[in-house]
């Protein structure tokens, strides 16, 4: 677009998810208490895994990292999302709103590079049991775990210093609650090709290859639990990955259908609605899944109840 006589936009208005203000104070209610249980559900499970040295495994370990990447995640996107629920008008720094669009796709790239990981750990505990305290040392572990970090805050990292040579000129209302891809490349006066191109790119390749990475380990355990004789043993066997499968189920279901698409098939209604629930409320669903499915979280959880009582009643 030509650029001559209009003015440089410098920060950007959210319109949220609704104008109607009885409805944006009851989602205002609804999200923040999902929030607060969201943090609360995954800040105990990082405590629980401190705190229990059965559960200082690789397991574990990732659920830690899993846990701890869900809290920034959320806390990316949904304070403003709470913001757009009270006030009219919410506004972003164009150079807020690309950092809040870099740590947004960093989080969500490293934590389809952590379920990858988990499920490659499940893949060696079922598939090469008697080598898997060799093949997932805690250095391996650790070093998986770094990785994933890493590279997730690598992959968005190209089209993100693109984006911060475009120009906006106007009209700078996001029609969002955060400053997601579609929304920006929107409202630039630049020329978007390239960087929507490497923007999807590098997207559909994070998601596509750690969904095949996962898929392919789960495919191997598939394999191996049909194998066993005993019913017993399979049941058993499969409740062990049980929990990371559903999570892994309800995350790409929403992230594939949100971004592995066309630019040009983008519905910003939609787009919202769908970005409510990997925003919002996978992250609250996660810690449920894991302790309400997980022997031993719930049995670390009770030891811990327990010892905390004990010093409480010892201290009276």
């Amino acid at each position: 677009m030509d650029g001559t006589n209009q003015t440089i936009v410098t920060e950007f208005i959210f319109l949220g998810l609704s104008g109607d203000p009885q409805l944006r104070l009851t989602l205002f209610v609804l999200f923040l208490i999902v929030y607060l249980l969201s943090l609360m559900g995954n800040t105990l499970i990082i405590f629980i895994v401190l705190m229990e040295s059965t559960l200082q495994t690789p397991m574990y370990i990732f659920l830690g990292n899993l846990s701890f990447l869900e809290i920034w995640y959320t806390t990316t996107t949904v304070p403003k999302l709470l913001s757009t629920c009270l006030s009219q008008v919410v506004t972003i720094s164009v150079t807020g709103c690309i950092t809040q669009y870099y740590f947004f796709f960093s989080m969500g790239a490293t934590e389809c590079i952590l379920l990858a990981v988990m499920a490659y750990d499940r893949y060696l505990a079922i598939c090469n049991p008697l080598r898997y305290s060799l093949l997932m040392s805690l250095q391996i572990c650790l070093r998986l775990s770094t990785g994933s970090w890493i590279g997730g805050f690598a992959a968005p990292l190209p089209p993100t210093i693109l984006i911060c040579f475009l120009n906006f000129c106007g009209p700078q209302k996001i029609n969002h609650f955060f400053c997601d891809s579609d929304p920006i490349f929107k409202l630039s006066c630049s020329d978007t090709f390239v960087v929507e191109a490497l923007g999807y790119t590098c997207t559909s390749l994070v998601i596509l290859s750690s969904f095949l990475l996962t898929m392919s380990s789960y495919g191997h355990i598939v394999l191996t639990i049909i194998r066993l004789s005993s019913r017993e043993a399979r049941k058993k066997t499969f409740s062990t990955c049980a929990s990371h499968l559903t999570v892994v189920a309800i995350y790409y279901g929403t992230i594939i259908f949100a971004y592995v698409r066309s630019p040009a098939s983008y519905n910003f209604n939609m787009g919202k609605v769908v970005s409510v629930f990997y925003c919002v409320v996978t992250p609250l669903i996660n810690p449920f899944i894991y302790t309400l499915r997980n022997k031993d979280v719930k049995k670390a959880f009770s030891k811990t109840i327990a010892r905390k009582r004990f010093l409480l009643t010892r201290n009276m």
